[in-house]
């Protein structure tokens, strides 16, 4: 039965905010470290190094559930080929992401990745049947055009390499909606390491078949890698730990904040200012994504108040 929306017992917001955008943060500060070694090794390699050490913070979220170990630490799950599907789309979606970084600025291809919660509605009907109204069909053009803008004839950032961000968005999108297909009994850390199993074995097949893994060039070099990996593990953990202390309609608005944090860190790191291919399309994006949060947080709130009536005409005495 669904429970009506509201604060729940333990929630804690404002830290689970702090937590989301310091994930944000390290997500960021690994996708630098990409972009600095992109040079020197291909986004296969990159995409295997970073889910190597992926799959360790997915261990540490589950076996710190309390409701998995009180489950009996139940490893199988019915839907395992889900969970390894949308591993194997991640590691789809790390090698495109990983790859723009080579050819578009850092802000760009952020930018053009925020596109996934726009793709996530459109794709909501045909994998989950559920119903999309005229409204959120309204965010899904708004936040399209501000693609457009941002990829569009006269843009910088015209051209294959636009696409390669916006596929990764179109999966990372896929296994977001795909996730609401588990049964409700299996715990979100024991997905996240069936998708982090898979992710790390399509990445590793990936490389491969991409040329293998080149030497290391030096120890620096090898530095770095382990910073990349150190910071995508403590992102993947900072939002578990968000995600678990507050609703996730609370955190959604707060992950545009990865734009203009993405703009900067792009300026600071490589001198990229690029303000005429991302505005006024990285806008438009945001517009539509957080009016899909905010129309699907009005909806829930309405189904909510819906449900308390009908429990409370249930309750009532017979006249």
């Amino acid at each position: 039965m669904t429970q009506p929306s509201g604060p729940r017992a333990g929630d804690n917001t404002v830290l689970a905010i702090l937590l989301c955008l310091a994930a944000l943060l390290f997500f960021d500060l690994m996708g630098l470290i990409i972009k600095h070694l992109s040079p020197r090794y291909t986004s296969a390699e990159l995409s295997a190094y970073r889910n190597v050490f992926g799959l360790v913070p997915s261990l540490i979220a589950l076996y710190a559930s309390a409701r998995w170990r009180n489950a009996g630490k139940r490893w199988k799950i019915r839907q395992w080929k889900l969970g390894f599907l949308r591993g194997l789309l991640v590691s789809f979606a790390q090698l495109m992401f990983y790859g723009s970084l080579v050819f578009m600025p850092f802000a760009t291809a952020s930018t053009l990745s925020y596109a996934s919660a726009i793709f996530a509605t459109a794709l909501a009907w045909p994998l989950l049947g559920e119903r999309v109204g005229p409204m959120r069909w309204l965010a899904v053009l708004i936040g399209f055009l501000g693609v457009i803008l941002v990829v569009g004839p006269s843009s910088e950032a015209f051209g294959a390499a636009a696409l390669l961000p916006l596929g990764a968005a179109a999966l990372y999108a896929s296994t977001a909606v795909t996730a609401r297909l588990f049964d409700e009994d299996v715990v979100t850390p024991l997905v996240n390491v069936y998708s982090a199993s898979a992710a790390l074995f399509g990445s590793l097949v990936l490389a491969f078949f991409w040329g293998g893994f080149s030497l290391l060039q030096s120890w620096t070099d090898l530095g770095w890698i382990m910073l990349m990996g150190f910071f995508g593990g403590v992102a993947v953990l900072l939002y578990v730990m968000a995600y678990r202390m507050t609703e996730q309609s609370n955190l959604a608005p707060f992950s545009y904040f990865g734009i203009p944090m993405a703009f900067v860190l792009g300026w600071l790191f490589y001198s990229e200012t690029p303000w005429s291919d991302l505005f006024p399309g990285a806008f438009l994006i945001a517009a539509g994504g957080l009016f899909i949060v905010w129309r699907e947080r009005r909806l829930s709130s309405s189904r909510s108040a819906s449900l308390e009536v009908e429990l409370a005409k249930s309750a009532a005495p017979p006249p």
